[in-house]
């Protein structure tokens, strides 16, 4: 889903994360994530952006496996980690939905037919049930794959992706001081030398702007910025080669919002670290981010490098979203104009939209019809 040809770190296909809520006829399905793909390139930044309940730190916990996805796969370094089994349950009903409908066909032609004829009907049906029962013991046969790739528990696999979570104070736990919190990975990964822990720990604290006498403390007596500090130290410490950073500014005032925004730049420069950048700040991601994905009550609506987006914004959505950063300029912003994203005007009920790729890495969803649109608005 990209212009370059490199293998991608991450590919999300198909994901969807449906959560169940309410009882009996109040009982409703949230489509959290629906049917959203990318994927995810060595050494970049991606930028996962969107209004709050739009889906994105959904997204982001079923990636690194927190949850359990609906439907669709994911692969890091290559290796499927998780699938869902959901389509292939649905696939398996509408196979048994046709088989029945053609069967029905036949036995009421069975009632008005010749001997000769019900014979040959009886055969036809017999088929249909055999093509039935084979595709469905071929389908059935996938389910347990999938679910064995989700379940496994790969440490060596999956230590290289890490997450910093958006609430710095309530990932952390308060009755654990920062050098165990910080170790915990590194033990579950199998390390057990106290003094290698050790080493590690204070040399991650200094990597983050800490100082190893901090590792005695615990969370509360830090301040906002230092505990992201921490988070970020905790997700370094085993050596991850992909970082999720959901939100990791969102709770921090704007100075300190930049230091760990230069924090993440000088740490993705030194070691070369793949960063999911979930937020919902556009200035922010634009200035961090190589490649953007815009998102949309579980949908991802548009995706395209920074400046593309920036430059054609197609979707409606997105434009919206852009017409609502702010620029430190009284005359622009004296003149500026909120545009408001109505979904009605979308039609999508002869033809149903999909990701279309409009221009090369320029993605976006829509119909048929609507890509021609957009087309002519390309500059």
């Amino acid at each position: 889903m990209a212009a370059t040809q490199e293998t991608p770190i991450l590919s999300v296909r198909n994901l969807r994360q449906h959560f169940k809520s309410g009882f009996g006829k109040n009982k409703m399905v949230v489509r959290a994530v629906d049917d959203v793909s990318f994927d995810i390139y060595k050494g970049e930044v991606f930028g996962l952006v969107g209004e709050s309940g739009c889906g994105k730190t959904t997204t982001g916990r079923s990636v690194i496996k927190l949850y359990e996805p609906t439907d669709g796969e994911v692969y890091f370094m290559g290796e499927r980690i998780s699938a869902g089994v959901q389509s292939i349950k649905d696939q398996i009903k509408l196979e048994r939905k046709q088989a029945a409908a053609k069967i029905k066909e036949l036995s009421q032609q069975k009632s008005a037919a010749s001997d000769s004829e019900k014979s040959v009907i009886d055969e036809k049906i017999q088929a249909i049930e055999l093509e039935r029962d084979a595709i469905i013991k071929d389908l059935k046969m996938d389910i347990p794959k999938r679910k064995a790739d989700t379940t496994k528990n790969n440490k060596e696999l999956m230590k290289r992706m890490q997450m910093i979570f958006q609430d710095p104070i309530a990932s952390l736990n308060p009755r654990m001081t920062v050098k165990e919190i910080i170790a915990e990975g590194l033990r579950i990964a199998g390390e057990k030398s106290d003094k290698v822990i050790i080493e590690r720990v204070n040399s991650v604290l200094e990597t983050v702007g800490l100082l190893p006498e901090h590792a005695s403390r615990y969370p509360h007596e830090f301040s906002g910025g230092q505990r992201q500090r921490i988070g970020i130290a905790r997700a370094l410490v085993v050596n991850p080669e992909f970082i999720i950073a959901d939100e990791p500014i969102s709770a921090l005032d704007v100075s300190i919002q930049a230091q760990v925004i230069n924090l993440l730049n000088d740490l993705r420069q030194e070691f070369g670290i793949t960063i999911m950048f979930i937020a919902h700040d556009l200035s922010v991601v634009k200035y961090f981010s190589d490649r953007i994905g815009v998102m949309y009550y579980g949908k991802l609506v548009e995706l395209a490098d920074k400046d593309e987006l920036f430059k054609n914004p197609l979707h409606p959505y997105t434009k919206s979203l852009l017409s609502a950063v702010p620029l430190p300029d009284p005359q622009y912003e004296k003149g500026r104009k909120r545009i408001k994203y109505d979904p009605s005007i979308h039609d999508y009920s002869q033809h149903l939209p999909e990701l279309h790729e409009i221009k090369p890495g320029h993605f976006i969803y829509a119909n048929d019809a609507e890509v021609e649109q957009y087309k002519k608005e390309i500059k």
